[in-house]
């Protein structure tokens, strides 16, 4: 092989895939309905099971009604099991490859293998020139791709991103990162791990996913280099490279991208109320008390929680955490206030951590086995963890994924915590003589740092009752199959929470559909009046509703944090539990169509301003919110000629108009005319 210079030849050709060789690089190329799937490999690096790819299969549950998961060890990443496969024709000129899928028109050309796909005779996509993989390392360690941009094309998608809807001109860094307080405009990286994204061009649309868990960097035209046209690209730690390109307009490659990850989880209907949560509670020395005195406040101002998300304050062993373990001071009896709870209709999410610090009560058994991500001779790995050092657990252990369960189903399931909260479960490994079992198959722990918290969250999701949820915090493709999630440790300003729904739209462009906002902000100050009102106008209408916080003065941000506003937020709670049955009913729709429950208005009008605060609550009702300090209205353009009825009521709507509104009064939202006449 030269440097710079890959001579491609075909090795085996079959009728929905093909696979080329260029010395120690293989390039398999997979047909799939609306989809391209290319592999770039490496004859001496293993290549890594996936969880996230994982396509409705004959034997899974109808959409709605179970848990479609993957084994412990993963699929097999190039797999074609539940995949629509197709048969393009393929006519080759000894220098190019040429074929179709859809209206797009693939061309291939051997000598380093770059691609170019065209839609009605325009360039839709071109790898960049020169050389657009790292097939030699000419281009440094690990995998890398290159795609020319257009200057002003779009970028969606990437999960939990900061920033504006568009994405383009930015970089991102593919990680997770344990963010408390961050900036939603500019921090990065956050909590997600989900390299995909949709480019909008002048010619159409196309989607990339990249299948791996390791980390690495996306550039969307803030990285220039004078020798090649103006570029974007992926950079990742791993050597082999196997990604998609999905074909379609926005919504379709929305859609088909959650269908690559596979079936929708839906919870149950109970998940759509009002949940409590504050570390203020079981922080404090009184627990019990606190707890139980947050629902004789709800009972007292007509709020009816359906859930209370348990912070980890109720495992502390002085001012450390330590997971499963019960402080009795606290709360004397776990059950018995599981028992309360429950006979007040509220079901708990009871917090976990995967890391056990060095003086956890159960720390040396586990260490004894070998349970823990551990260097080449077997000693434990240590990582700051919670104020202290601490050893994370090594889900890839089957030994270890099962010790996990047991404790789940023994400390918190058996004892009444059927929900479980998957936190802090970023996996901070960046040490590269840090190990994993692998199932068998050791590896390098850096490789694969998000997939701990998935296979964390599939540990706890098996001691579970089929009526419970789990809730991750740290997310890969695919979570949506078993949990919900959230935007995480947020900042308490009018800047955050606009940037907040920004990131709300983002991640329903990219997979993520169940899921919602610490309203109010969770790290900070608490919220000033205006700005507790107006996050309450807005989170009413995200999927889950949750006020959680830890506020520096020692009041927790909960619905009667303003007395002389009760009388408003009541109305506001109330207005949620009106809507919770046709949220439930877009739920449903979710799970079966594999689509978003929340999304922008672009996402169904392509011509609309990627970047407007108004944004669909299902398919037939616009919400229009408030983020700007001081403002008491907000102007609207109504997409579409549906007609739209404001609140519900009145004359049709149509086009652009403004609506006042305070803080005192009911949010602007919009009723679909043919849904309100219904």
């Amino acid at each position: 092989m030269s440097k710079f210079r890959h001579e491609f030849t075909l090795e085996k050709a079959e009728d929905s895939y093909r696979v080329y060789r260029a010395d120690n690089v293989s390039i398999r190329l997979d047909f799939i309905s609306h989809m391209l799937r290319v592999a770039i490999l490496r004859d001496d690096e293993p290549l890594i099971n996936t969880y996230t790819v994982r396509p409705r299969l004959p034997e899974d549950p109808a959409p709605g009604e179970g848990i479609a998961n993957v084994p412990r060890e993963g699929r097999d990443k190039l797999s074609t099991e539940g995949f629509e496969l197709v048969s393009p024709e393929c006519r080759e000129d000894g220098k190019h490859l040429l074929f179709s899928i859809d209206d797009i028109d693939i061309s291939i050309e051997l000598l380093n293998f770059k691609m170019s796909l065209t839609k009605n005779g325009k360039l839709l996509y071109h790898d960049r020139d020169y050389i657009s993989y790292n097939f030699d390392h000419e281009l440094g360690d690990g995998s890398f791709h290159a795609i020319t941009r257009e200057p002003d094309e779009k970028i969606f998608g990437m999960g939990d991103k900061t920033g504006h809807v568009n994405k383009n001109g930015m970089a991102f860094k593919m990680e997770a990162s344990d963010s408390m307080g961050f900036d939603a405009r500019t921090s990065d990286p956050l909590y997600k791990q989900l390299p995909f994204y949709i480019c909008k061009n002048s010619v159409g649309s196309y989607g990339i996913y990249y299948d791996t868990y390791s980390n690495g960097e996306m550039n969307f035209g803030k990285e220039i280099n004078n020798y090649y046209a103006p570029f974007k690209s992926a950079r990742f730690d791993e050597e082999n490279l196997v990604f998609y390109i999905i074909f379609g307009t926005v919504e379709e490659i929305v859609h088909r991208f959650s269908l690559l990850m596979g079936p929708v989880y839906l919870p149950p209907v109970d998940t759509l109320y009002y949940s409590g949560s504050t570390m203020t509670y079981t922080d404090a020395p009184d627990a019990e008390a606190q707890l139980k005195n947050f629902v004789s406040l709800c009972e007292e101002y007509g709020i009816h929680p359906h859930g209370f998300y348990l912070s980890s304050g109720y495992t502390s062993i002085g001012d450390k955490r330590y997971v499963f373990h019960w402080n009795k001071e606290k709360i004397p009896s776990p059950e018995g206030l599981a028992k309360y709870f429950d006979e007040h209709g509220i079901s708990f999410y009871a917090n976990v951590k995967p890391a056990f610090l060095r003086d956890h009560p159960m720390y040396k058994e586990i260490a004894d086995k070998g349970w823990f991500l551990h260097y080449k001779d077997g000693t434990p790995a240590l990582f700051p963890f919670w104020d202290d050092f601490g050893s994370y657990l090594d889900f890839t252990n089957p030994e270890a994924f099962d010790f996990w369960t047991q404790c789940v189903k023994r400390e918190l399931i058996d004892k009444g915590y059927k929900n479980i909260w998957n936190d802090n479960n970023e996996y901070d490994i960046r040490d590269k003589e840090v190990y994993a079992c692998g199932f068998g198959k050791e590896i390098r722990a850096y490789l694969i740092r998000p997939l701990f918290s998935f296979l964390m969250t599939m540990a706890s999701r098996a001691a579970q009752d089929p009526d419970s949820v789990s809730v991750s915090r740290c997310g890969i493709g695919g979570l949506s199959r078993i949990a919900t999630t959230w935007t995480g440790d947020n900042n308490t300003s009018f800047s955050d929470f606009r940037y907040n729904h920004y990131m709300a739209m983002t991640m329903s462009l990219s997979g993520f559909f169940n899921f919602g906002q610490d309203i109010g902000g969770f790290a900070g100050e608490r919220p000033g009046k205006e700005l507790f009102m107006r996050w309450l106008q807005y989170g009413i209408f995200t999927p889950r509703f949750v006020l959680h916080s830890w506020n520096p003065d020692g009041i927790p941000t909960m619905p009667w944090l303003y007395e002389e506003m009760m009388p408003y937020v009541k109305r506001l709670f109330d207005l949620r539990e009106v809507l919770v049955p046709y949220l439930y009913e877009q739920m449903k729709r979710s799970a079966r169509d594999n689509m978003p429950i929340i999304y922008p208005v672009f996402m169904k009008y392509s011509e609309y301003d990627t970047e407007s605060d108004l944004f669909f609550f299902g398919d037939d009702i616009l919400v229009a919110p408030i983020f700007d300090e001081g403002a008491n209205g907000v102007e609207v353009i109504l997409p579409g000629n549906d007609g739209w009825f404001l609140r519900g009521e009145g004359q049709a709507l149509f086009g652009r108009f403004y609506v006042s509104c305070g803080i005192t009064d009911l949010p602007v939202y919009f009723v679909r005319g043919t849904f309100a006449n219904n």
